[in-house]
């Protein structure tokens, strides 16, 4: 303890210069959104980076597991081909909806950073603007959906989970073409809650819930789970209704980014009528 005393010290205005230094700096960032911005994105970079380069040594040891998992997703691929037209490469696959005149692109992404132990969880890819990622982009596993982008640096991007408070994702229920929202209810990263359902339809247990695709997000007809709990609390005429996801998050290796060709026109449609 001497020793490390007689070091501090030894060298006190050099530590002294390097306090100043970090508290000038943090004053500068809070007070400039320009220099906040800056900061933001640099950190953002090295973080994507040390975790790109951890995910890349850890992934060597799932390599059989991922090999199953690739072959059940090019066979589920192939099974969609009576749906539409598909055409692949090494990192995008293209999917137009001949019957709903949908186009959708969907980008291969690594995740490198997640969390499912959070109130409010985050997902980190190991792909970003230069990759042609924007905020509000679908994001999903072969499995179904896993959230929506929020963030985006040149070569990374932030996903808000659907295991976060604040998300919330249109969807129904199959066989009776009932809508409703997708919500986490925290807790437990395997179970959802699926509200705004009237109490007089007949839910059953093991109905199965995918995306509405009443939004400019997230295309129709994504798995998102199936119904394992069905309640009524007293007084009220909608159902409470717990499902298990259908994505395991807890193991999630590679992610689709959903990129919809016709978001801006869609968009620009709406605000014509919301401004009228």
């Amino acid at each position: 303890m001497r020793h490390i005393l007689a070091f501090i010290w030894k060298y006190n205005f050099f530590f002294l210069f390097l306090v100043l230094e970090i508290l000038s700096i943090t004053i500068l960032v809070n007070r400039s959104y320009f220099q906040r911005s800056v900061v933001t994105n640099l950190t953002d970079s090295i973080t994507g980076s040390v975790n790109n380069a951890y995910s890349s040594v850890t992934g060597y040891f799932y390599l059989k597991k991922e090999n199953e998992r690739l072959a059940m997703e090019n066979a589920m691929l192939w099974k969609n081909l009576k749906k539409g037209q598909v055409t692949t490469d090494t990192l995008t696959i293209h999917l137009e909806d001949t019957l709903n005149r949908q186009n959708y692109s969907f980008t291969v992404a690594k995740v490198i950073s997640n969390s499912t132990n959070q109130r409010n969880n985050y997902i980190m890819l190991n792909k970003g603007k230069r990759h042609g990622i924007k905020p509000d982009m679908a994001v999903m596993s072969p499995q179904g959906i896993v959230g929506t982008v929020v963030s985006v640096s040149d070569n990374f991007s932030w996903v808000m989970s659907i295991l976060n408070k604040y998300s919330k994702v249109s969807a129904r229920i199959n066989r009776l073409d009932q809508m409703g929202t997708v919500v986490w209810q925290g807790n437990n990263p395997n179970l959802g809650t699926l509200t705004d359902i009237p109490s007089h339809v007949k839910v059953k247990i093991g109905d199965t819930i995918t995306t509405s695709g009443y939004s400019h997000i997230f295309p129709e007809g994504i798995m998102v789970g199936r119904v394992n709990n069905i309640q009524v609390k007293g007084g009220e005429h909608f159902y409470d209704i717990q499902f298990k996801f259908s994505a395991d998050f807890n193991s999630l290796t590679y992610v689709y980014v959903i990129t919809n060709l016709f978001r801006e026109e869609q968009v620009d449609l709406s605000k014509e009528i919301i401004d009228e």
